[in-house]
């Protein structure tokens, strides 16, 4: 029994093999059909912004080395001041960044690890603003930011939601898996509230802190609506007013330009403004995966 046993499973063993085989190929062909659906409109962009506009509005879907062409970067950059929108908003991530990673995980350890009165009650008025339309928040923040002489200005344009509720909330789901013996033998080792944080908790939650550091950097860089309404200055204006308002800039600083010649500059724009966030995901997308899983594992 036990030898036909054997060779039973030995004859059933290849067909199974060959079985998962097939379906392993078939989902691999099917993340790699996907994953070139989702990066063709990415391909396309980089590769229409060195063609002649007449030739992306005849041909966009042909790419010809001998078209290649930096024509629509170099004059794109001398029409629209590109560079001071990277500025700025290099400027705004900075300021407000940096305010969203220090202060956000602090109340997130204050949510998760202590206890107080009324906490509870604090933290549900704090997620009950995530359900707030963005819209109805826009006239308060401008007349408040207008009292206080900060429209048009780097403080305007960074501290208003500087410390949001989404922040908070997810320092505070990644820092409840910290466990809580570490910080009790912290408190026995004579640490203070700050350094249970800066030298327990921080080095524990530092895929959370990159993870939250990448949301951070594509929420403030993507930015539109808060920036167009309280920049006035064409110094002022962030990467992403400035693009939305590219075609007439580059239509006022060469007369004459036609439509289909703006849009590969237009096209030479979005590249250069894809690269930051590429290039940041591409750095910390380990953290940024560990972190989000750290943030989903305790509510």
């Amino acid at each position: 029994m036990a030898s036909s046993s054997r060779t039973s499973f030995a004859g059933q063993a290849p067909g199974r093999w060959l079985r998962y085989g097939l379906m392993a190929l078939v989902r691999y062909l099917f993340l790699l059909l996907v994953t070139a659906v989702m990066l063709f409109p990415l391909f396309w962009m980089v590769a229409s912004s060195f063609k002649d506009g007449i030739d992306i509005a005849t041909e966009p879907l042909t790419f010809h080395w001998r078209t290649f062409s930096m024509s629509n970067y170099s004059a794109m950059l001398d029409a629209v001041p590109l560079w001071t929108g990277f500025k700025n908003t290099a400027i705004v991530i900075l300021i407000k960044g940096s305010l969203t990673i220090f202060f956000a995980p602090l109340a997130g350890f204050a949510f998760a690890k202590f206890r107080f009165r009324g906490r509870d009650f604090l933290f549900g008025a704090l997620l009950s603003t995530l359900m707030l339309p963005v819209i109805v928040l826009l006239i308060p923040l401008l007349l408040e930011t207008g009292k206080l002489s900060w429209v048009n200005t780097y403080q305007g344009l960074a501290l208003p939601g500087a410390i949001d509720a989404f922040s908070i909330f997810w320092m505070r789901q990644v820092i409840s898996t910290v466990p809580d013996d570490l910080l009790d033998a912290g408190r026995i080792d004579g640490c203070t509230p700050f350094g249970l944080y800066w030298r327990i908790v921080v080095p524990l939650i530092r895929p959370g802190l990159a993870a939250l550091a990448v949301l951070t950097f594509i929420g403030i860089y993507n930015d539109f609506v808060w920036p167009v309404i309280v920049t006035s200055s064409n110094n002022m204006q962030t990467l992403q007013v400035m693009l939305s308002a590219l075609q007439s800039q580059i239509n006022a600083a060469q007369v004459g330009t036609a439509g289909a010649s703006a849009w590969g500059e237009i096209l030479a724009a979005s590249t250069l403004a894809s690269i930051p966030v590429l290039v940041l995901f591409l750095v910390l997308q380990r953290q940024f995966i560990q972190g989000a899983l750290a943030g989903g594992l305790k509510g």
